[in-house]
């Protein structure tokens, strides 16, 4: 599997502390009749909802809902498996990473022991092929869509993250931008979001200094804030494509080149893909258009005509697992293109290489560091430094699972 496919959402601090931990692993393996087992093995094809009823339903319930507090033997509430909501987040190999080796090798409870002998990788599978029947709003995109995300590609599948942007410039006059993204999903399709960027940077229009060495005058700014929608269209299990527009308000200090002051609205179209051996492509291709655009006359700035541009982004990646159980590591390629759609606009390309890696055990915060290369125009267009430091918080607190 692919894409943080070693987190396990399951295990939040209230309904659904340890209700996963026990979904696929702590029921089944309590109580499994080895004789069960062993029919399904003799068949051939192991039945999922056979080993389902002799495993897990006494906890469960066979129809996913939970049985009742004074049935089990333990105290952390039993999650709804018919929740779409709750269900559909997370791969498959997320609730059977826990199930073969317990809660702590994802940061839970040790309620959740290991129950690796209990069942072999087919029989949990098809466990977790019957669990998924329980959720019948077939509307929710599953979690193993949901791919590593770019520094700069927006992803198909809606999210609910803080995500913490820093960039600076490598030569030419000093900035530093961070930006603090919001996005939260709701429905079984839709995400919201909202950008506060803001910076440091340098004035190259500052004179001289008295020794005659250049003046050094750096300045804070607010870039132009971004509230966004997106909304998946059409998945599968291996893909997805969804539609998403961004407003971009007019806060920026365009002065010292953080932000642009003027309107922009950027609709766009994000398709992720998942490929074989752990790979997986981002594609994102929109436009944007200025509401009020510069226009240079005869050496002077105008302000009276539109400026629209497109944009293409395309991304190859992979990601690896540091042995069976342990960090993701997600190398990744960007490549981004963007031109004006005007009479004699040159397209500009950059790339950016870059690596994403989990940082905790839960593998629900995670780090990206990349840079940014121009191909075109690299005379006067900066090589940039960039990292982010991602919290998906649906998995759980900030400081959970370390």
């Amino acid at each position: 599997m692919i894409a943080r496919n070693d987190r396990l959402s399951g295990f939040r601090a209230r309904l659904t502390g340890a209700g996963l931990v026990v979904l696929v692993s702590a029921s089944a393996s309590l109580s499994t009749p080895r004789s069960v087992v062993g029919a399904q093995a003799a068949q051939g094809a192991p039945d999922g909802m056979a080993l389902y009823g002799a495993g897990c339903a006494s906890c469960h319930g066979s129809d996913g809902r939970g049985a009742s507090a004074d049935r089990i033997a333990f105290d952390d509430p039993l999650p709804d498996l018919t929740d779409c909501s709750f269900a559909s987040r997370e791969p498959d190999a997320d609730w059977i990473i826990v199930s073969k080796a317990g809660g702590p090798i994802r940061g839970f409870s040790d309620v959740m022991p290991a129950f690796g002998e209990a069942f072999d990788d087919d029989q949990l599978q098809a466990i977790m092929d019957h669990i998924r029947t329980f959720c019948t709003d077939r509307a929710w995109p599953r979690g193993e869509l949901n791919l590593p995300r770019p520094l700069f590609t927006e992803k198909a599948y809606p999210e609910d993250e803080w995500v913490w942007t820093t960039s600076m410039n490598a030569e030419g006059p000093g900035a530093i931008v961070n930006e603090l993204l919001y996005e939260k999903r709701f429905g079984s399709r839709n995400q919201v979001e909202i950008a506060l960027p803001f910076g440091f940077a340098e004035d190259s229009s500052t004179p001289a200094s008295s020794d005659g060495g250049p003046a050094s005058d750096w300045g804070v700014g607010l870039g132009d804030i971004e509230i966004g929608y997106k909304r998946a269209l059409l998945h599968n299990l291996r893909t997805i494509f969804s539609f998403g527009t961004e407003l971009k308000l007019p806060t920026g200090d365009s002065e010292r080149g953080i932000g642009s002051a003027e309107f922009q609205i950027e609709p766009f179209l994000a398709l992720g893909q998942i490929l074989p051996g752990d790979a997986f492509v981002h594609l994102q291709a929109g436009g944007g258009l200025l509401a009020r655009g510069h226009r240079e006359s005869h050496g002077t700035a105008e302000h009276d005509e539109d400026v629209r541009e497109a944009f293409f982004h395309a991304v190859l990646g992979r990601t690896f697992t540091s042995g069976e159980f342990g960090r993701s590591w997600s190398p990744m390629v960007e490549v981004l293109a963007s031109t004006h759609l005007a009479d004699g606009a040159q397209p500009q390309w950059d790339l950016v290489p870059q690596m994403q890696v989990t940082l905790n055990t839960r593998q629900h915060v995670m780090l990206n560091v990349g840079v940014r290369v121009p191909l075109t125009d690299a005379d006067v267009r900066s090589t940039q430094f960039l990292v982010y430091f991602l919290w998906d918080w649906f998995d759980g607190g900030l400081f959970d699972g370390w």
